[in-house]
């Protein structure tokens, strides 16, 4: 099992972010999930809310997201955003 997550946080514009972490906290509509490497494959809609993000060189990025969808899969997660600050 791989010990890091590769993330892509994007929306209609840009790449907001992308790199290796090792854990994603997020808000769906079925209620607040964490991702960790190993993660069953999974497909949710985003509420507004904070999406954080547990970079693997140790620090934290918080992403302000405005709706979305989040997909993981193979250590692999995507955070579409409809807006993010």
């Amino acid at each position: 099992m791989s010990t890091n997550l590769t993330v892509e946080v994007v929306s209609p514009e840009k790449r907001v972010w992308s790199g290796e972490a090792n854990m994603i906290s997020a808000r769906t509509l079925e209620g607040d999930i964490g991702v960790l490497p190993g993660h069953a494959p999974l497909l949710g809609v985003l509420v507004d809310g904070i999406v954080s993000i547990k970079v693997a060189d140790g620090t934290s990025q918080e992403f302000n997201i405005h709706g979305g969808f989040i997909s993981v899969s193979n250590n692999r997660v995507s955070i579409l955003g409809e807006s993010t600050d």
